[in-house]
């Protein structure tokens, strides 16, 4: 069974959807386009955001660049904070920890609020290795953070590891890198993306995620 458990962190562990659209609503704001709806920036949870300025507002390599400083902004102040832990993460965590598994994140979301973010909620010791997206830009898609948490924990036989996410970046990146990747429904992608994408299990609720990652 996996030794290695690398976990994306929105829509995976934490229900970020507040934080997230509500700064995507901002830097739009900025840029001068009125979104009131909520609900309809859900899709920028999980990809990289200067890729989803670009993809769905047409902007060009400074605007979405631009875009992306202003979400920044009121994520850095608030937004990281509108944010809720899965119920039963933290019990999945344990459990895992207790049976002698090496866990680590692997989101594309920059480092320092990766951070933050796992303090907050007080589970950062249970992951070994942090993986996340650098400010710069130099690492920015699933794949690479994927990748650089496959680097840092020195895995060699990539059968070993597995990916836990849930949408379809999740198991683009997982693939790229030769891993598998379990998909849960209680995120943000839903059944129907995650099997288009090939992931190759699926986890409804806590007790299924559990019995996957322990066998």
């Amino acid at each position: 069974m996996y030794q290695y458990i690398l976990f994306d962190l929105d829509g995976t562990l934490t229900d970020s959807r507040e934080g997230i659209t509500k700064s995507v609503q901002y830097a739009l704001g900025k840029m001068g386009i009125k979104e009131p709806d909520l609900a309809s920036l859900e899709h920028f949870i999980g990809p990289p955001l200067f890729d989803e300025f670009r993809r769905c507002y047409g902007f060009d390599e400074a605007q979405a660049r631009q875009a992306v400083a202003a979400y920044r902004e009121r994520f850095a102040d608030v937004g990281w904070k509108e944010n809720l832990l899965f119920d039963g993460i933290p019990d999945v965590l344990a459990s895992l920890h207790a049976a002698g598994k090496t866990l680590a994140i692997a989101s594309s979301k920059p480092l320092v609020f990766i951070e933050k973010i796992l303090d907050y909620f007080s589970i950062a010791p249970y992951f070994a290795v942090v993986s996340g997206a650098t400010l710069d830009g130099r690492v920015s898609t699933k794949t690479q953070v994927v990748q650089q948490a496959l680097d840092l924990l020195g895995v060699t036989d990539l059968s070993q590891a597995v990916l836990v996410g849930d949408r379809m970046h999740d198991a683009e990146g997982a693939r790229d890198c030769g891993i598998a990747c379990i998909g849960v429904t209680f995120g943000f992608g839903g059944e129907d993306e995650l099997r288009a994408a090939g992931v190759d299990k699926i986890a409804g609720d806590m007790r299924q995620l559990t019995e996957l990652l322990l066998g």
